[in-house]
């Protein structure tokens, strides 16, 4: 196994606990959408939140956590709105 494609591995580890970090982040999102009326489904992160609170939940370095983020978008686990904002793909419940 080469050296990428034992990143590549080690990165992809880190989906499950990545998506389990944005599914919390959205969950408070979307509590907060409920409370003023608005509809759930506009539920969405910034990058840099989710970079941050990766950072911070599983102390890794930033530059660590965006790797893992632009792993899931790879993978079609996650979707941008915009170049900004971030939400889970449907149906990939974490």
């Amino acid at each position: 196994m080469s050296t990428f494609e034992q990143q590549q591995k080690h990165i992809q580890s880190w989906h499950e606990p990545a998506l389990r970090t944005l599914s919390g982040l959205l969950k408070k999102r979307k509590e907060n959408l409920a409370r003023q009326n608005r509809d759930e489904k506009n539920a969405a992160v910034t990058r840099d939140e989710f970079m941050q609170a990766l950072s911070e939940q599983h102390r890794m370095p930033i530059f660590h956590a965006g790797q893992i983020i632009s792993s899931l978008y790879q993978a079609k686990r996650i979707r941008y709105l915009g170049s900004t904002f971030i939400q889970l793909n449907e149906g990939d419940k974490a």
